[in-house]
């Protein structure tokens, strides 16, 4: 809906960011120019610490004490920069309205998400609080949160993660802004949140002829909102121009390297391709380019001149070399490497002679809830509900599935991290169940975890030699085969021989990570599960694990469990998926299986909701935008647990549970209607497979 000949709602001119700190001056934003149209959407994407954050934040005027910013920034004909404290009140809530990060730390957690609403109309219109708690609950139905008028009283911590979003969303539009900046809104939700934030900000753009700024690295969720976008690198803008040209005909390396990096999710890839080296250091910049020390295509002038903006065609970039060649690859990369060389899984059944490495039947793990008075048992959840599935040697096998479906309890129970309630894993042939501490502690070192957060799983006082070599000491290793041993997996994980006398805060995200899977490998195990190792990672990064996992699988013959919510992570690294609901399995196949012939209705909506960055292909797609949140695992639903939330439902879904089997489409799906569809072309597999259209949710007219 942009309006290309309107004079400007934002117009950024030369604005430059520098922090004064210790070591010097950070110059985190360094002369970037912006304009933001009624009714428009503005990408803006880079890695962590490209400056994307603190270029809106200086917009805002929320930037602490110690930056100091200039250039200009034009809102509405009014100069923002050094404009006085109570006009940029006026503005910031008001006309402007901003989506900050983390909901959980935005909210004050001692106040009801009505009285927080509330206090944004109050504080710039003249209202009683009787209109402004009811301004509160238009609030909330507009962006879709049901029981609206209940909601008000809730506190944050009664929200599930998308709903808090929701109320972030809420309140940034509480007083009709013309302009909303919204920073990193769909970070770590799951893909069926993230369509309903992205769903709610495209109606309220329509609708209002909003101007919406988007601060992100997905890439894919740029694809389906923004119409322009500008690429930040080390604080200046790289490439910007239309989103369809600079997804499809990038100019600069830098764009041409992310882009590289991302997993598609209607295809899989032969190989990712990260970017090498990190972003530089803002207070010690290396002099010409800053991206040269990257680059592939560098030539002696980068080193000395830094490039400005000049037009190529429709698009503008930054570099002395640009236009690049067109990429020799322009369609989808084929399937080769470590997935293409272990297969589908029913290829390593068939060459497994020794039979499954794991074998889970009827798994069943509950936790007992207790009331916050006394103590006493207040309910049971079932986080496991009676799980089976085979993994086989050289073999990853995918979880996947919204927050709280089970996924991560599954994998503790497999590696005895949590004491499942009943049913039977079996390793190599061995029961685990009936073993105590004595009897599985030799048999620990075959199957191994590395967990979601680095940071948190790394203990702080240790030095990275003592951590990577701790399970060697723990099971009885001498002192020199722990250090021959910590220096092989240093080299296998690709980190320094100087990092070793590092602690884990002198480290990035990327580089923590690495630590934990060089722990885990330690032991040199049979088996490793991988709880989300990518989330919330640079895509860059996220390419050098994903490679670096793969890698590690091809040479050592490992088998995975992995644990993710991206989908398009699993697609490529993936030779099983096992799609997980409410505690259980509702379709489980081959990778070509669940993406190319889902037939679950759950599975599909999933696929349905993962963004793909690709603008045409974004836009071009039928969305299954699901409603309503996961129900409680306390009292899950009668019959099918999807059944709430599914628009197939009948009265048999409620009464009878539909088993996880074959109904003859070569693959295990637990429904009732079972329909393969291909979601991701949008076009049906079988004669008998309904359109896609015939699987979108019913509206509110029809029930």
């Amino acid at each position: 809906m942009t309006n290309a000949a309107s004079r400007p709602v934002l117009a950024v001119r030369d604005l430059t960011v520098a922090f004064a700190v210790p070591r010097g001056t950070v110059r985190a934003v360094r002369g970037i120019d912006l304009d933001v149209r009624a009714g428009e959407g503005v990408g803006i994407v880079g890695e962590s610490g490209s400056g994307k954050s603190a270029a809106m934040l200086a917009v805002m005027g929320l930037l602490a004490p110690n930056a100091t910013t200039t250039g200009s920034v034009v809102f509405d004909e009014q100069e923002l920069v050094a404009a006085p404290a109570a006009t940029l009140r006026r503005l910031r809530g008001g006309r402007i309205g901003m989506i900050f990060q983390d909901p959980m730390t935005s909210l004050n957690p001692v106040l009801t998400v009505g009285h927080q609403l509330a206090e944004a109309v109050l504080v710039h219109r003249k209202v009683s609080n009787k209109a402004a708690l009811q301004r509160a609950a238009e609030l909330l139905d507009m962006v879709a949160i049901p029981h609206a008028a209940q909601r008000v009283k809730a506190y944050p911590h009664e929200l599930s993660g998308g709903m808090r979003q929701r109320v972030m969303i809420a309140m940034a539009m509480a007083n009709d802004p013309d302009l909303l900046i919204a920073d990193e809104p769909t970070t770590a939700l799951d893909v069926t949140i993230q369509a309903q934030i992205l769903d709610v900000l495209t109606r309220l753009r329509a609708e209002r002829n909003l101007a919406i700024v988007l601060i992100t690295h997905d890439l894919g969720v740029v694809a389906g909102l923004a119409d322009t976008v500008h690429v930040m690198y080390a604080g200046r803008v790289v490439e910007q121009g239309p989103v369809d040209d600079v997804f499809s005909t990038s100019t600069h390396p830098y764009t041409r390297g992310l882009l590289a990096c991302l997993p598609r999710l209607d295809h899989r890839d032969s190989d990712l391709q990260p970017i090498g080296g990190s972003p530089p250091a803002l207070d010690a910049l290396p002099p010409g380019c800053a991206f040269a020390p990257r680059c592939p295509h560098v030539i002696d002038r980068c080193h000395e001149e830094d490039p400005v903006l000049r037009p190529l065609g429709v698009t503008q970039a930054a570099c002395h070399v640009a236009p690049l060649p067109a990429p020799e690859l322009a369609g989808p990369r084929t399937t080769s490497g470590p997935a293409g060389a272990h297969g589908t899984g029913a290829d390593a059944a068939a060459s497994d002679d020794a039979g499954p490495l794991l074998q889970v039947r009827d798994l069943v793990k509950s936790f007992s809830q207790r009331s916050r008075l006394g103590g006493t048992r207040a309910g049971v959840v079932q986080a496991v509900a009676g799980v089976s599935f085979d993994l086989h040697r050289g073999e990853t096998l995918s979880l996947v599935g919204e927050s709280g479906c089970g996924k991560s309890t599954t994998a503790r129970c497999v590696v005895r991290i949590v004491e499942p309630t009943s049913g039977s894993v079996r390793f190599d042939g061995r029961e685990l169940a009936p073993l105590g501490y004595r009897e599985i502690q030799p048999l620990r070192r075959r199957f191994q975890m590395v967990f979601q957060d680095p940071q948190a799983s790394l203990n702080p006082r240790q030095r990275v030699r003592e951590i990577i070599g701790e399970p060697l000491v723990v099971h009885g290793h001498g002192a020199a085969d722990v250090r021959e041993r910590v220096d092989v997996l240093t080299r296998q994980v690709q980190l320094r021989p100087e990092d070793l006398d590092r602690f884990p805060h002198q480290f990035s995200g990327g580089q923590r990570q690495r630590i934990g899977i060089a722990r885990a490998l330690a032991l040199e195990p049979d088996l490793v599960a991988l709880d989300e190792p990518v989330s919330a990672l640079d895509v860059s990064i996220q390419a050098e694990i994903v490679r670096l996992l793969q890698h590690l699988r091809d040479e050592l013959g490992l088998a995975y469990l992995l644990i993710a919510h991206d989908l398009s992570v699993v697609r490529h690294i993936s030779d099983r998926v096992a799609v997980m609901y409410l505690g259980k399995i509702v379709e489980i196949g081959t990778n070509a299986d669940v993406y190319e012939r889902s037939a679950h209705p759950y599975t599909q909506a999933l696929l349905a909701a993962a963004p793909l960055p690709d603008p045409r292909a974004e836009r071009a797609r039928e969305r299954i935008v699901l409603t309503g949140d996961v129900p409680s695992p306390v009292n899950p639903p009668s019959g099918c647990r999807f059944r709430t939330r599914c628009w197939k439902a009948v009265e048999r879904c409620a009464e009878e549970e539909p088993p996880l089997a074959d109904p003859g489409l070569g693959h295990a799906v637990a429904c009732h209607f079972p329909e393969v569809v291909n979601v991701l072309s949008r076009r049906p597999v079988a004669a008998r497979s309904a359109p896609l259209s015939a699987f979108a949710p019913p509206t509110a007219a029809e029930g």
